[in-house]
């Protein structure tokens, strides 16, 4: 089942991205800032246990920009399509609200392709973005994969 998440899917979608973090597959986020920004969280939930199996967040940017970040699935659950639902999902929550652009920063850029996302440059980014890479471990050696659809 997806729905928006709750405050009480705030500690496992920290654990679920601190998971990825680790091997550097996202960025991780503090458990602090993820509480700051539920509403922006859509959560897979097992219907059966109520276990959280991936997590997506649509943040706001611009009026009409907005930033798909902190996707992860489960390992265990991988394959199943759960990651492309979440995407979908929150394409459609884009949508609802006149966003025009939307934009990824990513590792899995094979992903994204499937979606319409296209490569860009990340200087092409709006300025506003780069307050969270300050705080970012890799910064200013960024490694990841900037990619904007538009739509």
């Amino acid at each position: 089942m997806i729905r928006k998440a709750t405050i009480k899917d705030i500690k496992p979608i920290h654990e679920l991205l601190h998971e990825y973090g680790k091997r550097e597959e996202l960025l991780a986020r503090p458990l602090s800032e993820l509480y700051d920004h539920v509403r922006d969280f859509t959560v897979y939930e097992d219907e059966a246990n109520g276990k959280i199996i991936g997590c997506c967040a649509l943040q706001f940017c611009w009026e009409d920009l907005a930033e798909i970040r902190s996707l992860a699935v489960q390992p265990n659950y991988l394959g199943k399509n759960i990651g492309m639902k979440l995407t979908e999902t929150v394409l459609d929550e884009a949508k609802s609200f006149n966003i025009t652009k939307v934009f990824t920063l990513t590792y899995k850029p094979e992903f994204f392709d499937k979606f319409g996302f296209v490569q860009i440059n990340r200087s092409e980014l709006p300025l506003k973005i780069w307050s969270d890479c300050i705080i970012c471990v890799k910064f200013p050696d960024c490694d990841e994969i900037a990619m904007m659809k538009e739509m």
